[in-house]
Formats: C-alpha cells, structure tokens, sequence
C-alpha cells in the first residue's frame, strides 16, 4: 500500500535519508524545510501522511501540527512527529497538539516503515468516508466535518485487556475520571464483550499470560462487529518485534512501560476521538444513502429504492417458481384537496395515508411511494387472488376513517383506487406498465376501485383485464 509522505525538516540530510529510505519502498515523497509550506502543501491535499519534525526555527513541529489538527480540511491528516527528544512530557505536548505518533532520532527503518504503513491503511479509510460525506453536503445534510470537529475525546467505553492485577489497577485508575472503562482478564470474553457493545477503544496488554495478544488483536480486526474498534497495545520495550508485528496486523498505537499516566490518558483520548470522527462519517454516508431511497415526507422507500429491489423480487420469484403481485395506489382527486385546504394539508394527508396503509399489509411487503399521490405494494410470494384480498383491505381500511387536515378544520373523506398486476415472468417495467393500466381502469370505471391484471389474458381489454369490483 502507497502513499503521499510529507517530509518537513530543516536539516537537508534528514529530508534526504527520509527521503531514500520511503522512496526504496515505493511511496512518493514531498519534500520541505519550514512549517508553512508544510501547512499549503496540506491545504492543497497534496500529501497523505506528514513525517514533521520537531526543532525547526521559526514555526515549530508542535505549531505546525496544532494548525493542521485545528483545521477542518486537514484535520483528518495523520501527523508522525520526528524528534531527538526522548521525554514523555514531550510526547504528551505533541500528542495535546494532535500528532497521531512519535519517531525519535536515529530513526529505526523498520519502525519508520511499520508507522507509514499503519496510518497509510487508516487514510484510504478516512478518506473514502471523507469523500461520500463531503458528497452528501450537495442533499442538504449538515457539514459532516464540523459535527465530527466537535466531538470530544472524553466519555469514551474503553475495553481494558490485561491478567496483571497491579497493571490493571494503575490503568483503570488513570483512566476512570475521564472514561467508562471495562476490564475483562479472559482474551476470548473480551472479545465476545466488545462485539455486543458500543466500544470506542481496546486496550490489550501484549503480556497475558497463556494467550497470544497479537491473535486477539488480528481477531478484533477480523470481526465485522469489532473491526472499526482501535486497538492500543502495552507493551514492555523488549517487545519490539512484537510491537511491529502488531501494528502490521492493524493495532492503531501503542504504549510502553513504565506508563507515564499523562501520555497514557493522552494517547487514549487521541483513539477515543478519532473513532468518533470515523464513526461521524460513517453515520453521515449512512444518512446520505437514506436520503437518496427515502421520500422524506412519508418515510417510504422511494422510485430509486423500487427501481433497485423491484428486480431482484422478480428474479428471485422466477427462480423458486412462486408468485409476486404487485399493486400501484392511486388517492383519488387528491389535487382538489390541494386546492381547497392548501398544501399543507395535502402533505397531512399524504402521510397519514401512508402511516395507514403500512398497518393494512404484511410487514415483508415492500411499500413505497412512487411520487406525488401514487404508490406502489410489492407482495412476494403473492397471487393475484390473494393479492386482490389484501387490495380490498386497503381500499377498504382507507376509506373507513376520514383524515385529519387541520385541528380547525372537520376530517375529510378519502378513497383510492388501485391496479392490481401479477407477476407473469416479464421485466419489472412492464409489471409495473400492467398494473398502472389497471389502475386507469379504476379510475375510469368511477375510482374506489380495484382492477387487476393477471397478464395471461390476451383478448380482455387492456391485453388481459379484469375488474374485481368493489362497491
């Protein structure tokens, strides 16, 4: 996996070992000295990963990095600060600036490698999320990056995974004034607990005793109810191989002991917030691609939704040789309520036609409008005489009660009439094209009715109509 580093250091033998070293292993590299051509570079979306160091004159890594974390547009870009400082206040520093990870000089290749790697997966992530919710702004949905922005890191459900009592007691401890925090001892209940809840973070010990923590973190990325959960590990600074190891099978971070407390809490908020920000996205897309298949009004699945199932209905009823039905609603003079109450109530209408219709068919029945006062049932597993029950229920259902417009105003009568068509191995455009015929049919012969159309026929009207009259 490729991707577009940004080197930022002063010191032109440092840009060019970085440089040689990310190249050798294909990934094309960006080169420059001061934090603000770093800053336009990722203003341009010119890079993937930024490798920053630390000491540079003027503006320095932590600036550099607090600006492109406080920006919206390059928020998202995951930082590795570069620095020959090797103190935990000043990994804290860099982690409160919003650095995803820290490299001390003299860089280890393979640990250089392992990180570039690691959040070059997390970026093509991100930014296919990034891409379809910044798509959804053109529907009208709120700014998902802001709403993202504006969560926080604390309050987050955090899975703590370790056998060693005092380790558990020192890292529940520094945790708990921020965080709701659950400590499991047995690797294979975790990993059942995780799954059922809302997790924000695992943390593992790559120490348990009588299990292997590399499997459990492989198996948290293999589950689909797990895999979007970050992993951080702790490990003790012989687990070097291990730690690399890890962070090749997807482990998003890690920490060694000694703890520091600060850094710990702080690399914790720092996954707890960019699950959030994931998470964000992922509901955002969700909310887009309902928006596209859902009529806002009713509720209902809309023309899009029907063009795509419609088919596989069909398909799937040819296949098993069982019936399908399908029945087009049609409100009858639904203009003139339009025209004498207002729109307004015409959309009261409309929706509380819907709302009843729902509780008159089977709940595996597809409904859905198909625009203005028109909708569609689709009834798998439904005959045309059975289909003609469930059409006079509705028609029936629909016009015992009358609507509500207006709390001022008194309820008003409302009927339907309905086209009835049976699914005779043809393309789902022609059943429709039979059942809106038949639908004209009732509304020809007086509305309120119900006409349908079994496509096998040939000499009735309309290529093979017949009216199940209802008075």
């Amino acid at each position: 996996m490729t991707a577009r580093v940004l080197v930022v250091d002063d010191i032109l033998p440092n840009l060019k070992l970085l440089e040689a070293r990310l190249t050798a292993e294909y990934f094309e590299v960006l080169t420059v000295t001061n934090g603000a051509d770093a800053l336009k570079i990722c203003a341009d979306g010119r890079c993937d990963i930024v490798l920053l160091d630390v000491m540079m004159p003027g503006m320095n890594g932590f600036e550099v990095c607090r600006r492109l974390k406080q920006d919206p547009a390059t928020s998202h870009i995951p930082v590795v600060m570069v620095t020959a400082l090797d103190q935990a206040s000043d990994r804290v520093r860099g982690l409160e600036a919003g650095a995803d990870d820290f490299l001390t000089k003299p860089i280890d290749e393979i640990a250089l490698l392992a990180r570039v790697r690691s959040l070059s997966r997390l970026r093509l992530v991100l930014d296919e999320l990034r891409a379809r919710a910044m798509r959804s702004a053109k529907l009208k949905i709120a700014d998902p990056l802001a709403k993202a922005m504006d969560g926080g890191g604390a309050r987050g459900r955090v899975m703590l995974v370790d056998d060693r009592r005092s380790s558990v007691e020192a890292m529940s401890g520094a945790l708990r004034a921020d965080h709701n925090v659950e400590v499991e001892i047995d690797p294979r209940a975790a990993l059942l607990r995780g799954g059922a809840g809302d997790l924000d973070l695992f943390i593992v010990s790559l120490g348990l005793a009588g299990y292997d923590a590399l499997r459990l973190c492989s198996q948290i990325r293999s589950l689909e109810r797990t895999r979007h959960i970050p992993v951080l590990a702790v490990a003790e600074p012989e687990d070097r191989d291990r730690i690399l190891q890890g962070l090749d099978l997807g482990v998003n971070d890690f920490i060694l002991r000694p703890l520091d407390r600060n850094e710990f809490v702080a690399r914790v908020r720092t996954q707890v917030l960019r699950k959030r920000y994931a998470d964000c996205l992922r509901e955002n897309v969700e909310a887009s691609i309902e928006m596209a298949v859902v009529d806002p009004l009713t509720g209902l699945n809309n023309r899009r939704y029907l063009d795509g199932c419609l088919a596989d209905l069909v398909d799937r009823a040819v296949r098993d040789a069982r019936p399908l039905s399908v029945m087009i609603l049609d409100i009858d003079r639904f203009k003139a309520v339009n025209d004498a109450y207002g729109h307004e109530a015409g959309d009261r209408v409309l929706k509380s036609f819907a709302a009843r219709v729902r509780k008159l068919i089977r709940g595996g029945d597809l409904f859905c409008r198909l625009s203005g006062d028109e909708f569609v049932v689709v009834m798998p597993e439904t005959g045309l005489d059975a289909g003609a029950m469930t059409a006079g229920r509705v028609r029936a259902g629909v016009a015992a009660e009358n609507f509500i417009i207006a709390a001022d105003r008194p309820a008003i009568q409302v009927t339907v009439s309905i086209g009835l068509a049976e699914s005779a191995d043809d393309a789902p455009p022609e059943l429709l094209r039979r059942a809106d015929k038949a639908l004209y049919l009732s509304k020809q012969r007086g509305r309120n009715r119900i006409s349908a159309n079994s496509g096998r026929l040939g000499a009735a009207p309309f290529g093979g109509m017949r009216e199940t009259a209802i008075f």
